[in-house]
């Protein structure tokens, strides 16, 4: 282990990686339920798809872990295969095309390749590293409040509201109420140094809620997304459904290539841009950026994001990318590929222990996902308010767009365009460097497409 992955050089043993891999994990499993299901309305086989999601993650993380070594685990992304389903395969399906997503997934496919070739001319990797120090802060903040904004929805503590778009969801709901004691229980047990503080609360909060379940709290209701905490072995199958290898139309393109062309734009400038973001803002958590502020091995971490992509794409899911809730990891003290080979593990074990697993509540991670969230927002004191504008400004839009649209790419794009613009109406247009001024060409053809 010392070998492989330097433990004694980063501060850190295989206890505390094993358990901040545990930790990533468990954060981001919700992935299992969610991509099958998103998918097959895409009109995939559920079961398919899930084998399809462990194998991707557990191969990308891998590829992360020796690659790059760093804690970050990979999945399907979530975003991007909404737009997946419903933005590229149901018009497809109204408009008569049969088997839409295996266009969607040809797509994906032709998008990890670029990544590859991106790779290898190291241009992720040179905007990885070149993107200014406030808007590397801002991005770490940004991600930090979004993270907080997904686990604050996951309880039911904001709410959808058509008169001021958020509210406040019920307090007296066990969701809400489980998800706040499961953060004074995180709290109270870093105040005493516990090891493994985060983990311990998601299964703190997950016990507490069987136990809500068992008492007649927590009301089971399927229909309405209201699912049991108790595993369900019912109908368990110890073999998964294969997945979709190698299910791509290339016949599409020939009579469709501009229309395919702006799909896989529309891919590629998600997880870009995403990727970078979890990049630098897990990175930047875990002391990983060397001390001009730049991540070292960033070709392999993003090269580990391509092979992934392709990877999924050849076993039928939608686009794989690192995952930022790999910064609960690397709070809980994760900070080599270990972390990532255990969240890899996991991943694989859950192909047959899918029903455990499955029954961990989105409101159980609710607090880990908050807690993190507060730790990523303490890159805020490193920002600097004052003097340039476009540091200003690019850092401030980068942190408010990402939760306030929903997207980490919305947050990078605003940061990097104000930024470039800036630069050029405040004469300073020698400092922008080449790969910002791509970037920036990149956000104006991704605006022409939103048109």
């Amino acid at each position: 282990m010392e070998k492989l992955f330097k433990l004694k050089a980063h501060g850190t043993n295989v206890r505390t990686e094993i358990m901040a891999g545990i930790t990533t994990f468990i954060s981001m499993v919700y992935i299992l339920a969610v991509n099958p299901a998103m998918l097959a309305d895409a009109g995939m086989d559920s079961g398919a798809v899930f084998t399809a999601t462990a194998i991707s993650a557990t191969i990308a993380s891998l590829c992360m872990a020796f690659f790059a070594n760093y804690p970050i685990a990979l999945a399907s992304g979530m975003g991007i295969n909404a737009y997946f389903t419903y933005s590229v395969c149901i018009p497809m399906l109204q408009a008569g095309i049969a088997d839409p997503w295996k266009i969607a997934l040809t797509a994906v496919l032709v998008e990890g390749l670029i990544f590859i070739l991106l790779s290898f001319f190291k241009f992720r990797e040179s905007l990885v590293n070149n993107v200014p120090a406030n808007l590397k802060y801002g991005i770490t903040v940004g991600i930090g409040l979004f993270i907080t904004f997904v686990g604050l929805q996951g309880a039911g503590i904001t709410v959808l509201s058509s008169s001021t778009l958020v509210d406040l969801g019920k307090v007296v709901s066990p969701q809400f109420a489980l998800a706040m004691l499961g953060l004074i229980i995180i709290a109270v047990l870093q105040h005493y140094k516990v090891k493994g503080s985060i983990l311990w609360g998601i299964l703190a909060t997950w016990i507490l809620g069987m136990v809500a379940q068992g008492l007649g709290w927590y009301v089971v209701d399927v229909e309405a997304g209201v699912n049991s905490l108790f595993p369900s072995f019912e109908g368990y199958s110890v073999i998964p459904s294969l997945p979709n290898f190698f299910a791509f139309d290339f016949s599409y393109i020939l009579n469709n290539l501009s229309t395919f062309i702006v799909i896989v734009f529309s891919f590629l400038f998600v997880d870009l841009f995403d990727t970078v973001g979890t990049l630098i803002g897990v990175a930047d958590k875990g002391d990983l950026l060397d001390e001009e502020g730049k991540l070292p091995r960033a070709g392999g971490a993003l090269m580990a994001d391509a092979v992934g992509t392709v990877v999924g794409a050849c076993l039928g899911t939608s686009t794989v990318t690192s995952y930022v809730e790999s910064s609960a990891g690397v709070a809980q003290g994760g900070r080599t590929g270990l972390t990532a080979v255990t969240a890899a593990v996991l991943f694989l074990l859950s192909l047959f222990l899918s029903p455990i697993f499955l029954a961990i509540p989105k409101f159980a991670t609710t607090p880990a996902l908050i807690y993190v969230g507060l730790l990523m927002m303490s890159s805020v004191k490193k920002m600097t308010f004052d003097g340039d504008m476009a540091d200003v400004i690019g850092g401030f839009l980068a942190i408010i767009m990402m939760p306030f649209t929903y997207s980490i790419a919305n947050g990078i794009m605003f940061g990097i365009l104000s930024w470039i613009l800036l630069k050029l109406f405040t004469g300073k247009a020698k400092d922008i460097p080449l790969v910002m001024w791509i970037s920036g060409a990149l956000f104006a053809f991704r605006i022409f497409t939103m048109l």
